[in-house]
């Protein structure tokens, strides 16, 4: 199975038994439709928790906001929570894993504003 959807935290890296690691790390996906005999566009947000167990040192590429396309298969962990609710979670266990876009960076959007803001300066002093 394939889906596609942005981190919505920093992956972090857990430790279970035998000494074994995985990276767990959270997706949105996002999907819009439009409900019969209506022209409002409805807007939907899925959750999903994702675990990974081949290479721990990818977690430091899944930052918030990178869009990832995933694949792997998908689970279901059901469970009371501590009001005594039966509460359901969307699990997808990670074979792989292709980034396609990193999140845009604080840093960069200011460094490129000054950049702009200093080629504006120097067109605005040409003579013609």
């Amino acid at each position: 199975m394939e889906i596609t959807g942005r981190v919505t935290a920093d992956a972090s890296v857990q430790k279970v038994n035998n000494d074994k690691q995985v990276v767990n790390f959270s997706i949105a996906i996002n999907d819009n439709y439009k409900p019969k005999g209506s022209t409002e566009v409805k807007e939907v947000t899925t959750y999903i928790n994702c675990s990974y167990w081949l290479n721990t040192a990818t977690a430091q590429w899944l930052k918030k906001g990178t869009l990832l396309q995933l694949f792997g298969r998908i689970g279901m962990n059901v469970y009371n929570n501590s009001e005594g609710v039966a509460v359901g979670t969307l699990t997808f266990h990670t074979n792989s894993i292709k980034i396609l876009v990193f999140p845009k960076k604080e840093q960069t959007s200011t460094a490129n504003s000054a950049v702009k803001e200093k080629k504006s300066k120097k067109t605005a002093d040409v003579p013609f």
